[in-house]
């Protein structure tokens, strides 16, 4: 054992080897906080520990396997008695032992969310409630946040507060729902998922010798993730040890981001309370980042005051400077992001798997992905689906679909009934009959139906006849209106939006935000690729406006997604994105972190107090430390929302970073703003005085002739017969169809043809 502890740094063999009484591990970003974890219980079991002894929780059923694996080729075969799995697992372990106590067969079903959704939904049904009030993702999440602060369903309706707020919620039944789903559940033999801690609790609680069975037996316990617990995990690891008080917790305290789950940090910031002889180890070495890196993030958690102090630091080499992309919109950012991609890959002979794109919400997806799309960099989504795959998009794009082309079946089969509008299962049927019998398409069926199909009552014909009229309407605006016009009205007179603002759980906001980010894309391709004429005099491009319809945006789409496959994506060549919060424990070389504005990060809604604030910073200081050679941030001056243009101020958390870990290009040269204020950088002052019509003439003469093409390139001053003096921003196209951005003094910014514009160069 020995050899073993010699591959442990000074710090983590301290932590590995003092095994009895309480102890806490501050494991930074990046410094072994698994590596410890997995000797301290190798060690135990080498000093004789019996494995039956010990319980190791950890919030991964992958996380668990790693270990368990790592302690058995460190060990032995021994090492698989030992009781390590995620809270859930191991609590199911015992209620399927114990359950009988609380009326449970050892055979329970563990009902997942869909069950639930489900049973709520019948629950709705029963009592004539509208799932549009009652939307059943809402009470889901309701009814959890109560079983994960142990709040049973009798508490929860004797409590006024609660049931105060859930009348002010506009849904005053819920604790009855909560009643009725708790009674069903049991009636089932069925748990869901949060009951798996509530009865855990129960059965510690009610039942003395369940409790002294189980304090006996776990002499030793380990919990991973500490930082990550909420209460009723928190109340049964308390109730477990207090016997044997041979607890060890690692975690971090500045990666506390789960809130918004139930996690709260005030578990592991006060464990010295619960334990007041707790020896503490802090992990402050990061084997992952370079210096640059390590640094800046301590520069950033240093503003946050709830923390336990220590100063990560590394061996690693000094590394590059944090970049700052700043760009004029999210498509931009997302073409700069892919180009930064693309030329660090060619130019370091790296693969397209050493670079991870990072993002606030998943609808910032959108517009990096076209990008990479147009650069043919293959790419996944984490612990997702691509945008376009989403339930949500596939819906509206369904929608679209059907409008373009009444005879697409699928897509009718997909929205008839979505949102709800009383068409069942048994109609749909016989529409389907009646449409394979005449050889005619299901909407062109359903558009006659009181002609085709029989057996259909008056009432849902009714329905079908306003859904067809609609979809009829949309399909003779295709090639008038605007793909963003169009949109817009099929996805509010749809009532497909309205269903999704109904949702105000987690993921219902998720799914409303990626829906945003599709009528953004909308916008976006609805006013992109005008055409542009020259003026044959001065070279000026003048802009045309081209209606892009929606006909055409699915042609685009299609084109974007077809390439998509299923392929075993852990061996793939792809560049990985995914939301911070999906990042938490991964690492990459390459790491860009996309959209640091304000109102999107820090999130809009976490700007009401000190704590929300506090934990969007770890939320940063996370994502900075999925870094191992380079971070790139980025941000956009402008973003749509609901297809409205937003105006957005840099992020505060680049305020955050110390300057001397920003690339000299992009260190703030402006006077600082106070202390947790947005970055702001000087923008050029120019005259608020109109511009007035330049006389002829006016320009000095100059008879020198026009410059070659190919040396008006950006940064040269130029000179325009017309509009005098300028500076050349930016050069696009090829032979004939060189065009130059222009900034003038006297007449602003221009854009060019270069074979018309006859500029002259200028010292």
């Amino acid at each position: 054992m020995q050899d073993i502890l010699s591959q442990l740094n000074q710090a983590q063999q301290e932590a590995v080897i003092n095994t009895r009484g309480p102890v806490m591990v501050i494991a930074g970003a990046g410094s072994g906080k698994t590596r410890v974890l997995t000797y301290r219980i190798a060690y135990m079991l080498s000093q004789g520990v019996d494995p039956f002894n010990v319980l190791a929780l950890t919030f991964t059923n992958k996380a668990a396997k790693e270990m368990k694996e790592r302690i058995t080729k460190l060990i032995g075969n021994e090492a698989r008695n030992v009781w390590m799995g995620t809270f859930h697992s191991i609590f199911a372990r015992i209620l399927r032992s114990e359950g009988h106590l609380l009326g449970y067969p050892s055979s329970f079903t563990i009902y997942d969310t869909d069950d639930s959704k489900n049973l709520i939904k019948t629950i709705l049904r029963d009592l004539s409630l509208d799932p549009k009030v009652y939307v059943p993702s809402a009470i889901l999440g309701r009814i959890s946040s109560a079983k994960s602060n142990l709040v049973s369903a009798e508490e929860y309706n004797n409590n006024s507060e609660i049931k105060e707020q859930d009348r002010i919620a506009n849904r005053p039944m819920t604790g009855e729902i909560f009643m009725h789903y708790k009674t069903r559940c049991f009636r089932a033999a069925a748990m869901d998922f949060d009951d798996l801690l509530f009865n855990t609790n129960l059965l510690l609680r009610d039942f003395p010798e369940v409790l002294h069975k189980y304090q006996s037996k776990f002499q030793y316990i380990l919990v991973d993730e500490y930082q990550d617990t909420n209460f009723a995990q928190y109340l049964i690891v308390k109730k477990l040890a207090a016997r044997h008080e041979n607890i060890c917790v690692v975690g971090d305290d500045a990666q506390s981001i789960y809130a918004f789950r139930g996690a709260n940090i005030q578990n592991i910031l006060n464990f010295r309370k619960d334990y007041s002889d707790a020896r503490t180890y802090k992990l402050e070495q990061n084997y992952r980042s370079t210096k640059v890196i390590v640094n800046a993030a301590n520069s950033v958690i240093a503003r946050n005051k709830e923390q336990i102090k220590k100063e990560v630091w590394t061996d690693n080499d000094e590394g590059q400077p944090i970049k700052v992309i700043k760009a004029a919109t999210d498509v931009e950012e997302g073409a700069k992001i892919a180009d930064s991609i693309f030329e660090t890959k060619m130019n370091l002979h790296l693969y397209n798997k050493d670079f991870a794109i990072l993002y606030r919400t998943n609808a910032q997806s959108r517009a990096i992905e076209d990008a990479l799309r147009r650069l043919n960099i293959p790419y996944r989504i984490y612990g997702g689906l691509s945008f376009y795959k989403r339930k949500e998009i596939k819906d509206l794009l369904a929608y679209f679909r059907l409008v373009v082309n009444p005879k697409d079946d699928e897509a009718f089969n997909r929205i008839i009934n979505y949102p709800a509008r009383g068409i069942g299962k048994t109609t749909l049927e016989k529409i389907e009959m009646a449409a394979m019998s005449t050889g005619r398409s299901l909407f062109e069926t359903a558009s006659a139906a009181a002609h085709y199909v029989q057996g259909i009552n008056g009432g849902t014909l009714t329905k079908i006849e306003e859904f067809t009229s609609m979809i009829a309407a949309f399909h003779l605006q295709v090639g008038h209106k605007s793909a963003f016009d169009l949109g817009v009205k099929i996805a509010n007179q749809s009532n497909l939006l309205k269903e999704l603002k109904a949702d105000d759980t987690d993921e219902g906001v998720a799914r409303l935000e990626n829906t945003e980010e599709l009528i953004n894309a909308l916008k976006d391709f609805s006013e992109k690729e005008q055409t542009l004429f020259p003026n044959e005099e001065t070279g000026e491009l003048t802009a045309k406006e081209v209606t892009r319809t929606l006909d055409l945006f699915l042609q685009e789409i299609s084109l974007l997604t077809d390439a998509d496959n299923d392929e075993d994506e852990g061996e793939s060549d792809k560049v990985v994105l995914m939301t911070i919060h999906a990042a938490k424990g991964l690492e990459f070389p390459y790491v860009f972190v996309a959209g640091m504005e304000e109102n999107l990060f820090p999130s809009m809604m976490a700007l009401n107090s000190r704590s929300e604030i506090e934990e969007e910073r770890r939320l940063f200081y996370v994502a900075l430390t999925r870094a191992e050679k380079q971070v790139t941030l980025s941000y956009a001056e402008t973003r749509y929302r609901w297809g409205n243009m937003t105006m957005n101020e840099p992020s505060r958390f680049l305020e955050d970073i110390d300057e001397t870990y920003l690339e000299k290009t992009t260190r703030r040269v402006a006077q600082k703003s106070s202390p947790g204020m947005p970055l702001m950088t000087k923008a050029p002052v120019f005259s608020k005085k109109p511009l007035t019509k330049i006389e002829k003439n006016t320009a000095p003469v100059n008879d020198e002739p026009a410059a070659p093409p190919e040396l008006i390139q950006p940064g040269v001053h130029v000179e325009h017969e017309r509009f005098g003096r300028g500076k050349v921003i930016s050069v696009e196209g090829t032979g004939p169809n060189i065009k130059a951005t222009v900034f003038f003094a006297a007449a602003g910014q221009k854009q060019l043809l270069l074979k018309f514009a006859k500029l002259r160069l200028v010292n």
